[in-house]
């Protein structure tokens, strides 16, 4: 193979690392060259707007430089490999969801913690790709935890195009997949970018959002979007939109679900993806009573210890509170005792909502006393 990348070094190479991604579990693999993103304007004035809420490490100037140009990352930067990963596609919100007290966490966090599965493997790509070249190779993985556009650099790399909902959607593949980026030292063809639009006249998923966060031009109001609610904001959720969250506790997948094209979406994600037992509808009575050990010991390995406990259960308070069902009030008279005001002062605030829909005018005493801290983040 090395004698092949000598003659001809473009197709033989390019060739070679896709197939061997494929074999690392990438359904997709495309490359691009280090250049500016061709939507860094947009994102900046979307960052001007404040539309990305208190996700302050977004509007760093540290960050937007290297935004701007991904060589800041990797000085020796030459191509960048752009990967996807699939995950179990979100079959919720569609009529199949048991009866009882359940809660709602998006597909992509069912199973393992994507930030703990694709690095290993990357690791594998830069060793094969190592190998193949017959030296070190300066390189550097990112899995969205670096400050790339990674929807603007997979769309460059001919992976598929970013749809109304900010998803980055592949005509075959739908969008329940990770993306990856490998910054490479070494240069490689890059592939042509993927051109077409295929949402057209569609607006499902602009239609289908409860917050109506998603705006026309591509862009989403992060303030309103449930996914933000649930992980990034650490405080208090906004009372008016507390209502329209239903009952996602961690994350949401209504805009995929909507998605005309995910109807083409792999039935089954990556193994290492897998659902794990509780976690894609998980009984809120019995999350809303997790120990901070508890809690750690569940979701060991998954993504939903990035919101930790507090902000976790403030979502199971919420999702209790919009679920209309008057059982739920011994448990979250009980949460007005957690030792964290972020849980105690939702807990208060669906117990209120349930009273009301019960018929009684004034709320609980035990609520009344928790007013004063309703309205500080925790």
């Amino acid at each position: 193979m090395a004698g092949g990348c000598t003659s001809s070094p473009g197709m033989h190479l390019e060739q070679a690392l896709k197939e061997e991604a494929a074999r690392q579990g990438f359904i997709l693999a495309g490359i691009t060259a280090p250049e500016a993103p061709a939507h860094i304007a947009a994102f900046e004035r979307w960052l001007d707007a404040g539309l990305h809420g208190e996700m302050a490490y977004l509007s760093s100037e540290r960050s937007r430089q290297r935004r701007a140009d991904p060589r800041q990352l990797l000085p020796q930067c030459q191509s960048i490999l752009v990967l996807g990963a699939p995950y179990f596609p979100s079959q919720q919100g569609k009529g199949e969801k048991s009866q009882g007290l359940e809660g709602r966490i998006a597909a992509y966090a069912w199973g393992a913690d994507y930030h703990e599965v694709l690095p290993e493997r990357m690791t594998k790509l830069v060793a094969f790709l190592e190998a193949q070249l017959g030296r070190p190779m300066p390189s550097r993985a990112c899995t969205d935890s670096a400050p790339l556009l990674e929807r603007d650099l997979a769309q460059r790399a001919g992976l598929g195009w970013i749809g109304k909902n900010t998803c980055l959607i592949h005509p075959r593949l739908g969008s329940y997949f990770f993306l990856a980026e490998l910054l490479l030292g070494v240069a490689l063809q890059p592939d042509p970018p993927f051109s077409t639009d295929h949402c057209g006249n569609c607006t499902r998923c602009i239609d289908a959002c409860p917050t109506g966060c998603i705006r026309p031009d591509r862009t989403l109001d992060a303030r309103g979007c449930i996914a933000y609610l649930t992980i990034e904001l650490k405080g208090a959720i906004p009372e008016d939109l507390r209502p329209h969250m239903g009952d996602w506790v961690f994350g949401c997948d209504i805009c995929q679900q909507v998605c005309p094209w995910n109807r083409f979406a792999p039935a089954a994600g990556d193994p290492a993806f897998a659902p794990h037992p509780g976690i894609p509808a998980p009984d809120l009575l019995g999350e809303l009573a997790l120990t901070p050990e508890a809690f750690k010991r569940k979701f060991k390995g998954s993504p939903v210890l990035r919101a930790k406990r507090r902000g976790y259960l403030r979502s199971v308070a919420v999702a209790l509170g919009n679920q209309g069902d008057p059982s739920a009030i011994p448990a979250l008279r009980q949460a007005l005792a957690d030792p964290e005001p972020l849980v105690r002062q939702h807990a208060a605030w669906a117990l209120e909502r349930l009273e009301y829909h019960r018929g009684e005018n004034q709320a609980p005493q035990s609520t009344q006393s928790t007013q004063s801290t309703r309205r500080k983040p925790g």
